[in-house]
């Protein structure tokens, strides 16, 4: 039985519907009016989930249509778990060896001062992103980070989902808690939150529709050829109609009258042309939203590594945990937008850890300097930079 089937049997029990299964991958089901309204089936009805379905089964996937279904059943159900995971935890034999495999500091260097046992938080959210233009592409989006230090999981989160789902269907897998005394992250500010996605949304949902994006303009640049083909042909006989005419000299009546119908049926295909066009950029425009699912709150220990940046004279520790389930380290978190890349410069002040955009140049005097410690405006010419907000970013995809 396939995951989505399965998901199906379970969401349909829970709300007293009976089910059986019929082969091949289907299901007979006998449901309540509650779950009749929410699915838009009748009392019985037999479903299908692979390619090849029972004899007068409805086909359920992963379409837009069922995601709504399915989402009314549920409702807000399974919108929050929290969940406490106590995988082993191996012993580290090389703990520099892994922070010179995942920490990339380009201008500043670093030492490792104590690695200690320690519990952390992280929260993992879903989305649901819909890209809507003259097809329409639905998908999920998975962020996460650890509260802890900020730092984002975009580098283990496939892995980690993946870890997390075999831990838990270990038998011997139980509920726990933290042992006492254990000192967890504090719940982030709603507003702190909302600021972070507002960074961290954009760029991740431009690259999961990316390959919608470049088929919706191969179809418009294909479609707007063919209407420039059109109307260039009727723009060329119209134009050839009017160079037969004498070029200078008195035109007799009917010539005349000829050279203003030809002039107007050219001002009429320009302006049918504008139209068309326009019309086609409405059809293709693209319109994107991002819908939250659910969140996770996973608690769990690791291994917190203390990390010494240095910069010049300056010096900061920060804090990097070594998760046992991907067995891999925290990305050092960019504390200026929150990019997917790898690399970190350290700024001069406060050893900021940006990517290279927080240290860029300004765009008006030239100087680099921090993001973080001067988010209003560059400090040599008051030049303000406007950081566009999830909307405006969103659009940005359109170009």
């Amino acid at each position: 039985m396939g995951e989505l089937q399965q998901f199906v049997v379970e969401l349909l029990e829970e709300h007293g519907a009976v089910v059986e299964p019929v082969d091949p991958e289907g299901l007979d089901v006998l449901v309540p009016p509650s779950v009749q309204r929410a699915l838009d089936v009748p009392e019985v009805a037999r479903f299908g989930f692979a390619a090849e379905l029972p004899p007068d089964a409805r086909r359920v996937g992963l379409e837009p249509d069922w995601l709504d279904r399915l989402g009314r059943l549920l409702g807000d159900h399974g919108r929050y778990a929290r969940v406490v995971a106590a995988p082993e935890m191996p012993p580290l034999n090389a703990p520099e060896r892994i922070v010179e495999h995942t920490v990339r500091l380009e201008n500043a260097t670093w030492r490792l001062i104590r690695m200690s046992p320690a519990w952390t938080r992280y929260l993992l959210l879903t989305f649901r992103c819909t890209a809507l233009s003259d097809e329409k592409r639905d998908s999920v989006l998975r962020l996460g980070f650890n509260l802890a230090n900020g730092s984002m999981l975009d580098g283990m989160l496939d892995r980690l989902w993946q870890r997390l789902d075999d831990y838990l269907a270990e038998p011997l897998a139980e509920a726990r808690t933290p042992p006492p005394g254990s000192v967890l992250p504090a719940d982030w500010d709603a507003a702190v939150l909302a600021e972070r996605l507002e960074r961290m949304l954009p760029p991740r949902v431009q690259s999961r529709i990316e390959p919608f994006v470049r088929g919706m303009r191969r179809r418009f640049e294909r479609d707007k050829g063919r209407l420039y083909a059109y109307h260039d042909g009727l723009r060329q006989e119209a134009a050839k109609c009017l160079s037969a005419l004498p070029a200078g000299g008195a035109l007799t009546p009917r010539q005349e009258a000829e050279k203003q119908r030809e002039e107007q049926r050219l001002a009429a295909i320009e302006r049918d042309y504008e139209a068309k066009i326009a019309d086609l950029r409405n059809h293709y425009a693209l319109a994107v939203t991002v819908e939250w699912v659910q969140s996770l709150d996973l608690i769990m220990p690791v291994q917190r590594f203390e990390i010494q940046i240095r910069r010049r004279k300056g010096e900061r520790v920060i804090a990097l945990d070594w998760n046992p389930l991907t067995r891999q380290l925290d990305q050092a978190p960019d504390e200026f937008t929150d990019s997917t890349a790898d690399a970190r410069l350290a700024c001069d002040e406060a050893l900021h850890l940006v990517s290279p955009a927080g240290l860029a140049p300004c765009a008006a005097c030239g100087r680099a300097y921090c993001r973080v410690c001067h988010p209003a405006a560059c400090p040599k010419c008051g030049h303000r930079e406007q950081r566009a907000g999830l909307a405006r970013q969103l659009a940005a995809t359109q170009g």
